[in-house]
C-alpha cells in the first residue's frame, strides 16, 4: 500500500487496526513536531525532530531478537572497533548458533555494532513503516519523490563509536533506545573532498574518510534520545559516540532524481580521474555533462572495474556470549 496516495484510507482505520498493522496512528503521524519551515530545510540543513516509531511495537528487544534470528549472513554486518576517534580499528564478525536475545545481551556487555540491512525484506511489517515515513515526507515537502527506500536497524554497545564517514544517499537517523551523541560537520570540501566522495561511491573504502580532531571545533553536536531523529544534507560528514547504555536506532535511506544524478556525475568524475587523471570536473547534478558521465559510470560497472577495486571485508571473529569481550577469534575469511 502506498501511504502517500492512500493516506485517507489510513485515517479510516481504527486505532486497534493501526496497531495490528504496526503503523503509527495517522491522526498523530510518525513525525510529531514537523513545521512548514522544515520543508525548506530538508536536504539543505541539519534537522532534528521528534518521532513516534516506538509506538509500532516493532523495535522492542523481543521484536529485534526475532528479526536477528531471521537474518541471513548477507543481511547483517557485525563489527567491533577501537577507542580512539582518529584511529580506525574496525573488524568484521559473524553470528552463529545463538538466539537473537543472546546477540542483544552480548552487544550490551561488549564493544560491538550490529547493522541489519534492508529489514523490510526480512519482515514485511517494516516495509509498512518505511512507506509511512516517506509518505509523510512526500506529503510535507512539495515536489519530493523518493525511490530505492531502505531501513537499517542498528544495535550497538555502550560507549562505542562510529568513525567519521559520509553516506551516498539521503539519510536520517532515528533513535529508539539509549542515547548517542552525533557530530555533524559542514558538507564542504574542507571536511570532505571530491576524491573522498568518489572513493565511497566507487566502494574503494567502507565510507570512512580522512578525519582530524580539529574538525570537532566546527561540528554541530546533538545528543539523540529515544523518540528523536536527525536528517542532514547529502554527503554530510558525521560520526557517532554512544553514551553508557545499549543503543537501538534505525537509519532510513532514500534516493531522488537529483541524488541519482549527482551519484552518476561524481562516479563518472571518478572514472575520468582514474583513466585520464582529470581533475576539477563539475559536480553539478544538472546539465548536459550528466549524460556522458552516467555512461562512464555504467561502463565502469559493466566491465567490472568496480568489483576489482572494491575494499575487501575480512571476517575474523565470531560473536561469543561466553567470552569477556563477547568475541572469539576465528580463521579469517572474505565476506
Amino acid at each position: 500500500m502506498n501511504i502517500h496516495t492512500d493516506k485517507i484510507h489510513f485515517y479510516k482505520l481504527t486505532l486497534e487496526e493501526q496497531r495490528q498493522m504496526n503503523v503509527v496512528s495517522q491522526d498523530l503521524g510518525v513525525l510529531s513536531d514537523w513545521q512548514d519551515k522544515h520543508a525548506q530545510l530538508f536536504d539543505r540543513q541539519n534537522i532534528k525532530l521528534n518521532h513516534r516509531l516506538r509506538e509500532t511495537g516493532l523495535f522492542t528487544e523481543d521484536a529485534i531478537g526475532q528479526l536477528i534470528e531471521k537474518a541471513a549472513p548477507h543481511q547483517y554486518s557485525l563489527n567491533t572497533m577501537g577507542f580512539q576517534k582518529d584511529v580506525n580499528e574496525w573488524r568484521h564478525g559473524e553470528i552463529q548458533g545463538i538466539s537473537g536475545r543472546e546477540v542483544i545481551n552480548t552487544i550490551r556487555a561488549g564493544r560491538l555494532w550490529l547493522n541489519l540491512f534492508r529489514i523490510m525484506e526480512i519482515d514485511s511489517k517494516y516495509d509498512r513503516v518505511l512507506d509511512q515515513i516517506f509518505g509523510e515526507f512526500e506529503s510535507f515537502i512539495p515536489g519530493l519523490k523518493t525511490f530505492k527506500r531502505n531501513i537499517t536497524l542498528l544495535v550497538s554497545s555502550p560507549k562505542i563509536q562510529v568513525y567519521y564517514h559520509a553516506d551516498i544517499q539521503g539519510q536520517s537517523l532515528w533513535q529508539l533506545e539509549g542515547k548517542k551523541r552525533v557530530y555533524v560537520y559542514p558538507a564542504n570540501d574542507a571536511f570532505l573532498t571530491d576524491e573522498s566522495i568518489e572513493k565511497i561511491l566507487m566502494q574503494e573504502t567502507e565510507e570512512e574518510v580522512p578525519y582530524q580532531t580539529w574538525y570537532d571545533d566546527h561540528a554541530e553536536v546533538h545528543d539523540l534520545e529515544p523518540g528523536q531523529m536527525m536528517h542532514w544534507p547529502l554527503y554530510g560528514p558525521h560520526r557517532v559516540e554512544n553514551h553508557d547504555c545499549l543503543n537501538i536506532s534505525v537509519t532510513t535511506e532514500h534516493w531522488t532524481r537529483e541524488i541519482r544524478n549527482e551519484f552518476a556525475v561524481r562516479y563518472g568524475n571518478g572514472v575520468l580521474r582514474r583513466i585520464f587523471g582529470l581533475k576539477g570536473l563539475s559536480t553539478r547534478p544538472k546539465g548536459i555533462h550528466v549524460y556522458p558521465k552516467a555512461a562512464a559510470t555504467l561502463a565502469w560497472k559493466r566491465l567490472k572495474f568496480e568489483k576489482a577495486r572494491q575494499v575487501e571485508k575480512k571476517v575474523d571473529f565470531r560473536l561469543d556470549p561466553g567470552s569477556k569481550e563477547g568475541i572469539l577469534d576465528i580463521e579469517p575469511y572474505l565476506k
